[in-house]
């Protein structure tokens, strides 16, 4: 009997009309930005390199900008430690969610622990001009809220392999800024950067791209620049 005779499917014949590149309604609008500090969010997948880039952020805007960061885990605490013991920022400056569930649903569908982090941080700060509110690890659809970031950074990484732009998903074609981290990794995993950045400039149209080593520059001079920009338009929206 061919497959086509069975009298149930196996989906040979209709295969499902899946859009990567698609994201759900998101439930929340935007908020004002005047009178509160400028929300950044920075997602991506497990180990790409998010909580190294908020450090990094940390070090090289830390000194004229008045900052705070949220973190994101499900169970645990472990971003915010990191941040902590590496002195990036006053312990004081950094607030954890624990979302216990996938990471998404904290920075999408329900962000009121996140919007609460981020007015506690407001209150002990007066000023506060930027709160970079970092995921949890997730997968390529996990975006940011509207109501929650102004604006938000997807972070991947070499080592996931030269595929993962093409793969799509909203983070890598939404976000407002691609990351591809870990490039000194590029050849030790056979990563082709090539590749990588060409696809990655592919699927996002004119959004930018920028690629990183934190192992050559700590500091993230590019992506540092790029959230000083951000800066200067949300002021003077």
């Amino acid at each position: 009997m061919r497959p086509e005779e069975h009298g149930h499917g196996h989906g040979h014949r209709h295969p499902v009309n899946f859009d990567p590149t698609a994201a759900g309604p998101d439930p929340h609008v935007a908020s004002p930005n005047q009178g509160r500090p400028f929300r950044l969010g920075i997602g991506g997948p497990v180990g790409s390199g998010k909580t190294a880039t908020t450090a990094a952020l940390c070090r090289a805007l830390g000194q004229e900008i008045n900052l705070a960061v949220v973190t994101n885990d499900i169970y645990t605490t472990e971003d915010a430690d990191f941040l902590r013991r590496n002195g990036v920022l006053d312990t004081d400056r950094i607030e954890a969610v624990q979302t216990g569930a996938c990471p998404h649903t904290a920075i999408r569908d329900d962000i009121t622990a996140n919007l609460d982090a981020v007015e506690r941080l407001a209150e002990r700060h007066p000023g506060l001009e930027l709160v970079i509110v970092e995921s949890g690890g997730d997968n390529l659809t996990a975006v940011f809220s509207h109501g929650l970031a102004d604006s938000q950074i997807f972070v991947v990484d070499v080592a996931g392999g030269d595929k993962v732009p093409r793969k799509g998903g909203p983070g890598v074609t939404t976000a407002d800024l691609l990351v591809i981290n870990k490039v000194d990794l590029a050849e030790q995993v056979g990563a082709d950067m090539e590749v990588m950045v060409s696809d990655a400039h592919r699927m996002r149209g004119e959004l930018p791209v920028i690629t990183q080593s934190l192992t050559r520059t700590p500091n993230a001079p590019d992506v540092a620049a790029w959230v000083r920009q951000q800066l200067k338009v949300g002021a003077s929206a």
